[in-house]
């Protein structure tokens, strides 16, 4: 990046030190700070001159109250730009860390255990948002007996995602019809999306099911159902009172205005969607936003990533802290989550669609 290379070596190494200190002690550093942790060997004189020439090129500030600097937002995303150089460039750590997330059902369940081992492990406030599942494909269809008058509908998509239905009858239904019934709806909806099913499609449908012409359209629109986006995708969230650990953020208005935002689920809605519109170039990688990177939160950083579930089920996962947030161990966190996540997924795989019509059972008279 050009701005990087307007930096020497020196200058390199001195904000290096900087960034470093104020990410450990939230204090402002000075030179003295400077030559007794580096190996410049340099004099007082010659590290403030630096330093001077990093502040006036925007890496570095002076608080009004101290004679040492702090890390600006320039200086943060320099700091984080070269962090992730290494790691891209370092060969991959082997993967012995251990399982913190545990294999479960339901993806409720397991999003909500994401978020708490992030927050509990960075100290810092996370989120996740359910995964968009657009595209994502009909696995099976099961009409089920409830009573005379009512039939379960369940619909499982890809990835394990159930809606159930119950849908209301004049008669009952005997054995044969209803497992002709769920023949009919598995032989022309597995494998398909939502939008596969069309109006040419329904009305073949509902003409091979007679009489049975609604209990077609109910189940249809149970399918749409299952991933319907209308109300809004779930956000969950942990940690949220971590932000009082750090004093640059416990102060009234900052912390009233952060948990605020934690708490309303529009704003947390928008700022996941304006995310995933700015990442749409990079799916499947690490990004960091800085200050005013972030919409209405000048004085954090943020660290998302996408995880990708399989079957068109994609969402984030993201880290919120103080700019001085320690981002390499957050970056470490969030790629051991990303992995365990697809490793769980990849050994939690339904059953091939072809298997699922042996689930219906002809009921003895």
């Amino acid at each position: 990046m050009a701005e990087d290379e307007e930096l020497t070596e020196r200058q390199k190494k001195i904000l290096d030190v900087i960034i470093k200190n104020y990410l450990e002690t939230g204090e402002p550093v000075g030179s003295r700070t400077i030559s007794k942790n580096s190996d410049l060997n340099l004099s007082s004189a010659t590290i403030r001159n630096e330093m001077s020439d990093l502040e006036e090129m925007g890496y570095i500030l002076q608080p009004h109250t101290s004679a040492g600097r702090i890390p600006s937002d320039k200086g943060y995303r320099f700091y984080v730009n070269e962090l992730m150089t290494e790691k891209e460039a370092s060969p991959p750590a082997d993967s012995t860390s251990e399982m913190l997330v545990q294999r479960t059902d339901r993806l409720e369940k397991m999003l909500k255990q994401v978020v708490d081992v992030l927050a509990a492990n960075t100290q810092y406030t996370s989120m996740i948002s359910a995964p968009a599942i657009t595209g994502v494909r009909v696995r099976f269809v099961q009409l089920s007996a409830v009573n005379d008058n009512q039939l379960l509908s369940v619909v499982v998509m890809d990835g394990n995602a159930i809606r159930n239905r119950i849908i209301d009858i004049d008669e009952p239904l005997n054995a044969e019809d209803l497992l002709k019934l769920n023949m009919l709806l598995n032989t022309n909806l597995s494998g398909l999306t939502v939008n596969d099913i069309n109006l040419g499609l329904i009305q073949k449908m509902k003409k091979s099911a007679g009489e049975y012409a609604d209990i077609i359209e109910n189940v249809l629109e149970n399918v749409a159902g299952t991933i319907e986006q209308d109300e809004g995708r779930t956000i969950y969230t942990s940690g949220t009172t971590n932000i009082f650990k750090y004093p640059e953020l416990s102060d009234a208005n900052r912390a009233s205005h952060l948990i605020s935002t934690f708490e309303n689920k529009e704003e947390l809605e928008n700022l996941i969607n304006d995310i995933e519109s700015d990442e749409e170039g990079n799916p499947n990688g690490i990004q960091v936003y800085i200050g005013d990177d972030i919409p209405n939160m000048p004085d954090v950083s943020l660290v998302t990533a996408k995880y990708d579930l399989g079957d068109g089920f994609k969402g984030t996962i993201g880290i919120l802290g103080p700019k001085r947030m320690d981002y390499e161990n957050v970056m470490k966190n969030l790629k051991s989550l990303k992995k365990q996540l697809s490793d769980i997924v990849a050994t939690s795989r339904l059953p091939e669609k072809k298997e699922e019509p042996k689930r219906i059972t002809k009921k003895k008279e």
